[in-house]
């Protein structure tokens, strides 16, 4: 993971506002409707050879795609993985359960509604073994001559896979998660390759413990997310750690989330993982005290945490001195090396999800930028 011994670094967590029109390109496409995919893909090219000029824009050091190609950061695997052709998944969020119209908010979301998630009805296998290179392609052409602290892609865990798309075909759950991590290799290695950094989505050590685990106590929920630990580093096998990120999310949803599993009681768990990296919530309400969980618990050495230190589903713009307060309180505790500022989520989870307007996206990411220069100024002096 990059480190920075003069100053405290920027990213985000991955899915960035794509433009309208390859909005539109996408629902289509996930509507059955046909699309030139000549269309698509140049229009794809294009957007990320824009969106990376507008992270450059913001001040952001280490950049990505924005997730342009995908249709969201996990049900993307659909196009690019065989034995997907089964029913779609159903989900129950344990928190908005409790809300009947909070919950039909979020899931009348526009991105949301239309996601598909076919669930696994055969084998599992690599379908389209271009895509993620057609995806490593259009980001390092558009990031060329620029300067940057660093890239990277954002790829969905085998665990997250396993919580949006059920299984009916493979005998056990353990043996379909480590089909899953097998098939997922190949995307992996594909990004880390071309050294580029490989951020993993895993919001299954999280969020899976009030949708996927919502019937299971913590001790038996802990036991799961250890094995989507070890599918992971299974799927990692031959990939640098120092390549590698994750990140830990509870739901990129505007809702009550009081049934969110403590920070404190998942992060030894997320520690095993083939990480040098975690990127977590750090900014929204539910979250934003848990910094004091780094009072007890020792992050290992070779791991660089990236908390969110602005918010993901609010049109506020922070002001960069509460920014730095939030970057700080966090680097006095771990180590202002081992500290990167981020953001809590993606401003694109769902294609057409716009919690946050896309000009409001931009100047957020401007007003991280200034917080991290303001608490580099009071780390380093």
């Amino acid at each position: 993971m990059i480190r920075s011994e003069e100053r405290i670094l920027t990213t985000h967590v991955g899915s960035l506002p794509r433009p309208d029109d390859l909005i539109q390109m996408m629902f289509a496409k996930e509507e059955g409707i046909p699309v030139d995919r000549n269309a698509l893909d140049a229009r794809v090219s294009n957007a990320v050879s824009e969106i990376v000029a507008s992270q450059a824009g913001a001040g952001v050091d280490i950049i990505n795609d924005g997730e342009m190609s995908k249709p969201s950061y996990a049900t993307y695997i659909k196009d690019r993985l065989a034995g997907f052709g089964g029913e779609s998944n159903t989900f129950v969020y344990q928190d908005v359960a409790e809300f009947p119209k909070m919950a039909e908010r979020v899931f009348n979301d526009p991105g949301r509604s239309r996601r598909k998630t076919p669930g696994c009805n055969g084998e599992i296998s690599v379908m389209d073994r271009d895509a993620a290179e057609t995806d490593v392609t259009n980001l390092l052409s558009a990031s060329e001559g620029k300067q940057f602290s660093g890239r990277f892609l954002t790829a969905a865990s085998p665990g997250v896979i396993s919580l949006f798309f059920a299984n009916t075909h493979y005998p056990d759950f353990e043996t379909y998660i480590f089909a899953i991590a097998d098939a997922m290799r190949h995307e992996y290695e594909t990004v880390t390759s071309a050294g580029i950094m490989l951020q993993l989505d895993c919001p299954d050590l999280a969020m899976g413990r009030h949708i996927q685990y919502a019937d299971l106590d913590l001790k038996d929920f802990r036991k799961r997310a250890e094995l989507h630990v070890d599918a992971l580093n299974h799927a990692l096998e031959n990939v640098p750690k120092e390549l590698v990120r994750i990140h830990l999310c509870w739901g990129n949803y505007e809702g009550p989330h009081h049934c969110d599993v403590p920070l404190a009681d998942i992060i030894d768990v997320a520690f095993r993982a083939k990480a040098s990296g975690i990127s977590f919530e750090a900014a929204n309400p539910r979250h934003a005290h848990e910094y004091k969980v780094f009072d007890d618990v020792k992050v290992p050495d070779d791991v660089v945490l990236v908390p969110g230190v602005i918010e993901s589903k609010s049109n506020f713009i922070e002001h960069p001195d509460l920014i730095a307060q939030r970057i700080i309180r966090i680097a006095k505790r771990i180590g202002r090396e081992k500290v990167i500022a981020g953001s809590d989520c993606g401003y694109g989870t769902w294609v057409g999800q716009a919690a946050v307007e896309p000009e409001i996206v931009w100047a957020k990411l401007g007003a991280m930028a200034e917080g991290a220069r303001l608490a580099s100024e009071r780390l380093w002096g």
